[in-house]
């Protein structure tokens, strides 16, 4: 592989300092399916493996002077967005993207799975009037589903491609509403315009799930950006994570909620 055949991957996300999750759980992730990686930081958190405790926003002046000095020397084939953290950088980014001629992965990071609230009040409309439109596919969970749709928390696949079709009419593409939080074996729903799929996985049994969410989105732009059709990439991410999930307790980072291993198929 040469050089000008890596791709190149973009993530537009919050920096998680413990490195499991955010811009740089982004970054190796983008680096373990061997793409050169970018970020763009919108905010700066506190946090450790046990929950985020604040966060601090950038400007969206700032956020936007970001995009627009990669853009105009680094174009990526796929740019990821995860925490935005306020309705102005949801917008600054929608107008720095406007013209951006690739595929967008929208990860609509709300609320950690431990901690703090990571969105201020609003966001998920702006979500939904600015960034979701331009999506190739939007990866919520079943909390970010529920808050986005404004509907009950899914318990069964048939209430998360409800709030699936929901999201199509507000100008969604594709959406996978990831279920790793149900009960039972894991099931992502991918719903788009006249057509369901179901992904079902295997419950690994690790407390190492920080960063998630992020992995497995930046996961599937990853394969995007490697011309996979969607359905493929989607495949493709699941199992590349789930063997990360299994190989998370040899990392003994931490005794909290520590990251998959990213590096499996590098690290002995």
């Amino acid at each position: 592989m040469t050089y000008n055949q890596i791709p190149i991957l973009l993530s537009i996300a919050g920096s998680d300092p413990s490195g499991g999750a955010g811009l740089q759980g982004d970054l190796k992730t983008f680096s373990a399916h061997e793409c050169y990686g970018m970020a763009v930081v919108t905010a700066i958190t506190v946090q450790n493996t046990t929950g985020v405790l604040k966060y601090t926003p950038l400007e969206a002046n700032l956020v936007a002077a970001q995009i627009s000095a990669l853009l105009n020397d680094l174009v990526p084939n796929c740019i990821k967005i995860g925490m935005i953290g306020t309705i102005d950088n949801a917008l600054a980014i929608k107008q720095s993207l406007k013209n951006y001629p690739y595929d967008l992965v929208l990860d609509p990071v709300l609320t950690p799975t431990q901690g703090i609230s990571l969105s201020s009040t609003g966001l998920e409309n702006a979500l939904i009037d600015s960034l979701i439109p331009l999506s190739r596919i939007v990866t919520p969970n079943i909390y970010e589903a529920s808050v986005l749709t404004k509907t009950p928390l899914a318990k069964t696949t048939e209430e998360m491609v409800v709030q699936g079709k929901i999201l199509l009419n507000y100008g969604a593409k594709a959406v996978l509403v990831t279920g790793g939080d149900l009960s039972g074996p894991p099931v992502d729903v991918l719903i788009e315009k006249g057509k369901t799929q179901n992904f079902i996985g295997e419950r690994v049994n690790t407390r190492h799930t920080h960063g998630t969410g992020c992995a497995l989105s930046s996961a599937i732009a990853c394969h995007l950006a490697k011309g996979a059709e969607l359905a493929d990439a989607i495949n493709l991410a699941k199992h590349w994570l789930s063997s990360a999930l299994c190989a998370a307790d040899g990392l003994k980072l931490t005794q909290g909620r520590g990251p998959p291993n990213h590096f499996f198929e590098f690290w002995n």
